[in-house]
């Protein structure tokens, strides 16, 4: 008896073209989507990967809150607070 699990690309939404790729350094299944070209995984050790992150950035740091501040709260580097701020003014 086999499970399957329908896995939706976390950046185009599909679940038709997502298939398994590998799995990364902390262990965790990858995957590859088709459609998207693009590569994800489910979970992720890292704080500033999880869905939502940049959009907490940034509105901390409409409503005032410091780079340190940010990241302490949010439990990510200040380095990626600025980047992340920084990405998000150029592509406006």
């Amino acid at each position: 008896m086999t499970v399957t699990i329908e896995v939706a690309c976390r950046y185009c939404n599909q679940t038709e073209p997502v298939r398994k790729h590998g799995a990364g350094k902390a262990g965790f299944p990858r995957y590859y989507c088709k459609g998207c070209q693009k590569t994800f995984q489910l979970n992720s050790r890292y704080n500033d990967h999880k869905p939502g992150m940049k959009e907490k950035i940034v509105d901390m740091a409409m409503n005032g809150s410091g780079v340190r501040d940010t990241g302490r709260v949010l439990s990510i580097g200040i380095n990626t607070v600025m980047r992340t701020l920084k990405n998000c003014r150029q592509n406006r």
